[in-house]
This record gives C-alpha cells, sequence and structure tokens, in this order.
C-alpha cells in the first residue's frame, strides 16, 4: 500500500462532502501522477488555505476519464477520477491543524523548521504526490481518533477570511478569484545578486535540457557574469513570427526557453518586493497570443509565494480570451529552482520535471 496527498480547496471540501462520496476527482493535467496509483492504495487528504488534514480515503479503481458533471453544474475541470470509500472524512472545524505541535513535531518535512517557515509546503504542493510512509501512517492514525473524539479547533477569524473565494464568470464558466488587501509594500528590494543568480540557473536548467536561451539584452552581461553558455545557446534574435507589440513583450521576460521556432516555457523572476511587473507581463502575453500554448512561471522566495498566488487571481486575469491567468501561469520558489540546478541528471531529463515543483494558485 502506498500513500498519496489529495487535497481540498474549503470549496471543493463541502462539495465532496454533499455528494455520495464515492468519487474523488482530479485536473486533466495531473493524468501522469494518476497512472502510477493502484487500487489499495490510500489517500491522505488536506485542506489548503487552512492548513489542516481532514481525511482518509481507501482508492478502490485505477483512474478513469469522465466528463461528466459530478461536482459543478457545466465545465467540471476534475475529470480525472477514481472510486474511493472514505475511511476518515473531518468537518473543517474538527480537522487537525498542521501546525499542532504533536504533528508539526513528528513529520518528517516539519519537525526541523520552525513554524513561521514556508519550506514545508512542498509536500503539500499538489494532490497525488506520494508521501512518505510514516508520515502518512501517523496522520493516519490521527485522522482516525480524531474521527472518534472529534476535537474542535476553532477556526480563527483569519481562516474564516480564507473559507470562501469570490467567483467570477469567464468564458462560459465560474472561477474562483481574490481580491487581495492593500499592503504597503516595502522599497527595499531583493538583494539583485539572489535574483540573478536565479536567471541564471534558469537559463543553465534550460540549456541542459536542450533548449535555446532567451534573455533580456539589459540583463545578459549580469547573468553571463555567472553562466557561460555554450556556443550558440544563448539567441540574440528571436526565431518567432509576431506582430511588434508581441515581440517587444516577449523581449522583456527575464528567461525563455525555445525549441525551434516554438516558445516551450516562460520564466518572470521577483527582482524586487513589488511582483506585479511580471504576473502583468505574463497576462499581457497571453492577451495579446490567446492560442500561444506555453506554461508560464512566476518565481520568487517562498516566503512570497502567497503574495504571487493571491495575485495570480485577481479578478482581472480570470477575464482573459484564453481563460484564467491561474490555470497556465504557476509559481515556482527560489529554492526549487536552486534544487533542481543540482541534478546531476538534467540532459536526460525533460522539462515536464517542473510539473513536480511548480504550484498553481487554484489548488492553495
Amino acid at each position: 500500500m502506498n500513500y498519496f496527498t489529495n487535497l481540498f480547496s474549503p470549496e471543493t471540501h463541502k462539495t465532496f462532502t454533499e455528494s455520495d462520496q464515492s468519487i474523488s476527482g482530479f485536473r486533466e493535467r495531473q493524468k501522469g501522477a494518476a497512472s502510477k496509483i493502484k487500487p489499495g492504495d490510500r489517500f491522505i487528504c488536506y485542506v489548503t488555505r487552512l492548513s489542516r488534514w481532514i481525511g482518509v480515503f481507501d482508492i478502490l479503481s485505477t483512474y478513469y476519464i469522465d466528463d461528466t458533471p459530478l461536482f459543478y453544474a457545466e465545465n467540471d475541470p476534475y475529470i480525472i477520477r477514481f472510486k474511493v470509500k472514505p475511511i476518515v472524512w473531518l468537518p473543517l472545524e474538527t480537522g487537525i491543524p498542521i501546525h499542532e505541535d504533536f504533528v508539526w513535531n513528528n513529520l518528517s518535512f516539519t519537525r526541523e523548521l520552525d513554524k513561521s517557515s514556508p519550506r514545508w509546503t512542498g509536500v503539500v504542493r499538489n494532490s497525488l504526490r506520494e508521501m512518505n510512509r510514516q508520515d502518512a501512517e501517523y496522520l493516519e492514525k490521527h485522522l482516525m481518533e480524531q474521527s472518534q473524539n472529534g476535537q474542535e479547533y476553532p477556526l480563527s477569524e483569519d481562516d474564516k477570511k480564507k473559507l470562501h473565494r469570490p467567483t467570477v464568470k469567464s468564458v462560459n464558466k465560474e472561477v474562483s478569484v481574490t481580491i487581495p488587501e492593500d499592503e504597503e509594500e516595502s522599497t527595499k528590494e531583493t538583494a539583485p545578486s539572489e535574483s540573478i543568480k536565479i536567471q541564471a540557473l534558469i537559463a543553465g536548467i534550460g540549456e541542459r535540457m536542450n533548449f535555446k536561451i532567451w534573455l533580456p539584452r539589459s540583463d545578459r552581461s549580469r547573468v553571463m557574469s555567472l553562466w557561460e553558455p555554450k556556443p550558440d545557446t544563448l539567441l540574440y534574435t528571436l526565431p518567432l513570427n509576431y506582430d511588434d507589440t508581441t515581440l517587444k513583450t516577449i523581449e522583456n521576460i527575464d528567461v525563455l526557453w525555445i525549441r525551434g521556432r516554438s516558445i516551450v516555457r516562460v520564466f518572470e523572476i521577483e527582482h524586487s518586493t513589488s511582483i506585479y511587473s511580471g504576473i502583468l507581463r505574463m497576462a499581457d502575453l497571453m492577451a495579446l497570443q490567446p492560442n500561444l500554448n506555453i506554461k508560464a512561471h512566476i518565481v520568487a522566495p517562498s516566503e512570497r509565494k502567497d503574495k504571487v498566488l493571491n495575485e495570480i487571481t485577481r479578478p482581472v486575469f480570470s477575464l482573459l480570451e484564453k481563460g484564467p491567468l491561474a490555470e497556465f501561469c504557476t509559481y515556482i520558489s527560489y529554492e526549487s529552482i536552486i534544487e533542481l540546478s543540482q541534478e546531476k541528471r538534467l540532459e536526460y531529463m525533460k522539462d515536464d520535471v517542473l510539473d513536480e515543483i511548480e504550484e498553481y494558485a487554484e489548488e492553495v
């Protein structure tokens, strides 16, 4: 038996609770991960935003694809499905917070960290990630005990604000959005050497995966002081046939990975405490070229993750012709880029390895 994560938002927790609780669904992009799961494995369920463990499911089937609306009246995105049998399914108020001492101090990915650290969140980055067996069995034991004693963990006022996101109608479907509260942005910039280092690492990772690399002209000398590209790796002219407005937008994106005449992935790196410019550039690109099939990433320190993801789900970015920005622009942490750059077999890996380290706003 193996254990896998199953992430719920407060909204999908509610819809699953109101269903017959026999099917658990996931997005189409998770098909590859789903293929590794078999009957007899189990899901350990976690609710995002509230950071609580809320269930254990027996998995009764291999995955199957079914686009029949299940939890939504139309356009149900959760078409990768498993038949399941809940062993434990807790109300939000009795879900076990990850920051409780008996949880935090006993899980392999939290016990060495201060509770203010965000570095543990990689384990609950996406659904269908295989879990450390000892962690999963520990959580399973306590979730089963919790289902019997029903101890309450009252929601804080901050928790209550996170319970339900507003929605907007976008491309014939309802999508969740956030309206971030105004914050006084610090004028202190992230150390230039840190962001340039990350820019250089992303360029180097792409090069090792046999992509051509584009860097903005204004950044090249600084990036190349840390990364020495092989001949013909760094592009000085984009091999793209777009209008001038689109090309000017693309030329200013921090890193492009290009294969042939196609952009495969684009990266914007946080250069200061403000993350608006990178997100706006991504949105501009998608608005100018809604049929462009690329993957976009905002790369920022882990302590800025929530800020990045909240900004990606602003209403204005949910009304693009291509669809909500949150569906194709993800967050990647500096730490994940550094770790990936140290992978010794990058030359033999495909770029979908980034799927393991990216985080979607819609799942947070």
